[in-house]
C-alpha cells in the first residue's frame, strides 16, 4: 500500500497540482488584499463614504456578553470581487496559453530536406531523363 500510495504522490499531474494550488492560495492572498485596500476605498469614497467591510444587517442587538447578531453583506461583496478578479485573471492566462496554442499549429510544418541518398536519386533519375 505505501508503494502504490508513493507511486501516486510522485506522478507529475499530483505534483503539478500541489504546486499550482500553493501558488493559488498565495495569489488569492494578493488579490483579496487588492481588492480590500485598493479597489474599495475608492469606491467607498465614491459611494459617500461606505466602508464595505462593515456593511451589516443586523438581526439581533448584542445583549451582556452575547455577540450582536448580523448578516455581513459587506464582506460578502468584497469576496464577490475577489473572485471575478480571480476569474478574469484566470480566464486572461488560459486565453493567453490557447493562443500560443494556436500560433503553434498554425505554423506550417517545414518540410524536412532530403537525406544524401534521395539527392543522388533524383540527380540520376533526371540524368536518366536527358
Amino acid at each position: 500500500m505505501m508503494s502504490e500510495f508513493k507511486e501516486f504522490a510522485m506522478r507529475g499531474n499530483v505534483l503539478d497540482m500541489a504546486v499550482g494550488i500553493v501558488i493559488g492560495g498565495a495569489f488569492g492572498k494578493i488579490v483579496s488584499s487588492f481588492v480590500k485596500d485598493v479597489i474599495m476605498p475608492p469606491v467607498g469614497v465614491m459611494l459617500g463614504g461606505a466602508d464595505f467591510s462593515k456593511l451589516q444587517y443586523v438581526l439581533k442587538e448584542a445583549e451582556g456578553k452575547a455577540e450582536a447578531v448580523s448578516i455581513n453583506y459587506g464582506a460578502f461583496l468584497m469576496t464577490i470581487i475577489d473572485f471575478v478578479i480571480i476569474a478574469l485573471a484566470i480566464f486572461f492566462v488560459i486565453k493567453s496559453i490557447n493562443s500560443l496554442k494556436k500560433k503553434e499549429e498554425e505554423k506550417p510544418a517545414a518540410e524536412p530536406k532530403p537525406s544524401n541518398e534521395e539527392k543522388l536519386l533524383t540527380e540520376i533519375r533526371d540524368l536518366l531523363r536527358k
